[in-house]
């Protein structure tokens, strides 16, 4: 049956609105509480759910138009339905009721109630609004029957409308739709909160000759078409560490109780997008050289922030870094790459005042941080890695 949603009285004196944004389109199935459309008035944003599951049929207004209450919003019936030309609001008619039926003999006026007096009795006397009854008589005629039949079956439950406010106390407010990488981001995240017992560890690696080997390596990387960062000499002294402390290099399967170790490094490396995170994985890293290693990661950052990543290009890491320093700062708590077992936060290498046999020097250092899961890694075993990850970093080039 065809059905008509008028934009409904949402109070304080509201009497019109501007369609913001359709969430659906003509064609497209919805189900009941789905919402449909926001709507704009002067006081907030309102989202309109849907009371009835079926098919768009109609859009009866464009974004940016304005529509007043009572005025149809949308049709909604069975695929393939004929649409009615929608009609005013009849006063006393509530805003989303179910249309006459479209039948061959006398066309009904969009909105009106064919029924006899003594069948509107009838409904009076039931406590029940003869606009909600659906006719089954000729053309859409409301019979005695049809009464009954409304008393016998559960009052329609209504979606609650929702209400965005524009503004509250203190001033005017920005809404920002959770979407695309954005919202599966914070899902990942939440998800990483609620399974993983985060424990952050900082430490810090004198990053002096880790410096001077990159400026060491810069022509051949430069004459390659390679930008070098400190990002895959980080790799490499990463792998060596987790080669000598593997549950660092591991899940854990809640289901049969056990640490899953991984005997092979797929390092993922979050890259920043205007709208989220995206965690690329570069395999089998123990097996590539420091230039194969960064001309991988810049040809997975471009693809992430052009949106051309394949699936395969995000799935299989084994331990995860974020690289807080290009933005600045000394000490960050990254959260784990669910299910991996940590992630390491590599922050900004930058001159220090540091204190050494008694003497104040100053020295290029490179503070990191590792968030790890303790269900699976205790923090002694943490540090000790660390150690090891500060000792491969001091010494790169026998690391």
């Amino acid at each position: 049956m065809v059905k008509e949603f008028r934009f409904p009285d949402v109070g304080e004196g509201i009497t019109e609105g501007e369609v913001v944004r359709w969430l659906v389109k003509e064609g497209d199935e919805v189900k009941a509480d789905e919402t449909l459309a926001e709507i704009e008035t002067d006081k907030a944003v309102v989202e309109m759910p849907s009371p009835y599951a079926g098919t768009v049929l109609k859009l009866h207004f464009k974004e940016k138009d304005l529509i007043k209450v009572g005025e149809v919003l949308v049709t909604i019936g069975e695929k393939g339905e004929a649409v009615p030309e929608a009609g005013p609001a009849p006063a006393g008619i509530p805003a989303a009721r179910p249309a006459a039926p479209v039948q061959a003999a006398a066309p009904v006026r969009a909105g009106e109630v064919l029924a006899t007096p003594k069948v509107r009795a009838l409904a009076k006397e039931q406590g029940i609004d003869i606009g909600t009854v659906p006719g089954t008589g000729p053309a859409g005629r409301i019979t005695e029957e049809d009464v009954q039949a409304a008393k016998m079956k559960p009052a329609e439950k209504r979606p609650a409308i929702k209400i965005k406010a524009k503004y509250d106390l203190f001033g005017s407010l920005e809404r920002i739709p959770l979407r695309g990488v954005r919202r599966a981001t914070a899902k990942k995240m939440r998800e990483s909160l609620d399974k993983a017992a985060h424990v952050t560890h900082c430490d810090e690696a004198d990053a002096g000759a880790l410096a001077a080997l990159r400026e060491k390596m810069k022509p051949e990387a430069e004459a390659a078409g390679i930008k070098l960062s400190y990002l895959p000499f980080i790799v490499k002294a990463l792998i060596e560490a987790l080669k000598l402390h593997p549950t660092l290099n591991a899940t854990l399967d809640d289901e049969e109780q056990e640490i899953v170790v991984k005997k092979y490094y797929n390092i993922g490396i979050a890259v920043d997008v205007p709208d989220g995170l995206i965690v690329p994985v570069v395999k089998m890293a123990d097996q590539k050289s420091v230039l194969d290693i960064a001309a991988e990661i810049q040809a997975l950052a471009k693809a992430a922030r052009e949106r051309t990543l394949d699936l395969a290009d995000i799935r299989g890491g084994t331990f995860s870094i974020t690289n807080v320093g290009v933005f600045g700062g000394d000490f960050a708590t990254p959260i784990i790459n669910y299910p991996e077992a940590a992630i390491l936060a590599t922050m900004k290498i930058a001159d220090r005042a540091r204190v050494e046999n008694g003497v104040v020097v100053v020295k290029k250092t490179l503070p990191l941080c590792l968030s790890f899961d303790h269900r699976i890694i205790d923090g002694a075993e943490a540090a000790r890695f660390t150690r090891d990850l500060v000792r491969f970093l001091e010494n790169p080039e026998t690391g």
